[in-house]
């Protein structure tokens, strides 16, 4: 039995590069396994788009999230937000413990911009509860990023026991820190980067970072490393760059 889990979160960019020059899943895959993490939290996962799969020659067979995971990550949830004609796109949870459960709650402000939370609850092979885990990508304005916070705080409140150890992680895409000064006091949360240097990571674009949009936050652990990836490779697979923490269960 382990106390100590190694988490990331990263914005694949539907496995296009920065202004989506080329297609890089291949190489998203390559570069993920050598963070080896136990968890990876994925936005902007390409389920389905029949278009790409016809025109480009290596186009995964799989849905995004099962190439990633393939024999890495031995469980995994996706959570469809955007359907379009070509196919859809949403958010991923790889992991290498059991998902027990999943849910994906539609949080969208609006029809043009669909948002989800992906919610999962995952055995951690010797721990006395489940670990929730919630894979967010939030919306582009202030009012719908707002409400959306405000739902994923009444989620955890009714679904989530307070004894129960928790991540939530992702793109918030929150630049004014409203998440900080709002839900994540409110829910006892602590955010992985900013324990360890003081302020949360900048994390966009992935090749020289300025603005702080990508997040992991808990409750239930002491963070004992983060990081933020950015520079080359980075920047070469995805506009954000990749975040991961080490987290001690107390």
């Amino acid at each position: 039995m382990s106390d100590t889990l190694h988490v990331g979160t990263y914005n694949i960019h539907k496995g296009f590069s920065f202004f989506r020059r080329r297609m890089v899943i291949h190489e998203v895959r390559e570069h993920l396994r050598l963070l080896n993490t136990d968890l990876v939290f994925l936005q902007e996962v390409q389920g389905v788009h029949h278009s790409h799969a016809r025109r480009i020659h290596n186009w995964p067979a799989q849905p995004q999230h099962e190439f990633l995971a393939d024999s890495v990550w031995t469980d995994f949830a996706y959570g469809r937000n955007a359907i379009y004609d070509d196919g859809h796109h949403g958010n991923a949870i790889l992991s290498r413990f059991p998902i027990l459960s999943w849910d994906n709650q539609d949080i969208s402000g609006h029809r043009f911009e669909s948002r989800g939370l992906l919610h999962c609850e995952i055995e951690v092979p010797g721990w006395p509860q489940v670990l929730h885990c919630i894979c967010v990508h939030l919306a582009l304005t202030a009012g719908h990023r707002g409400r959306q916070m405000r739902q994923l705080q009444n989620r955890i409140e009714a679904l989530v026991p307070r004894a129960a150890p928790l991540i939530i992680a992702g793109d918030f895409n929150d630049w004014t820190h409203q998440a900080q000064q709002g839900f994540a006091r409110g829910l006892e949360l602590r955010e992985a980067f900013e324990s360890v240097h003081g302020h949360p990571a900048r994390s966009f674009p992935a090749a020289l970072p300025v603005l702080q949009l990508d997040r992991i936050y808990v409750r239930g652990f002491e963070v004992r490393d983060a990081r933020v990836h950015h520079g080359n490779p980075w920047a070469r697979i995805s506009d954000h760059a990749a975040l991961t923490s080490v987290l001690q269960r107390v």
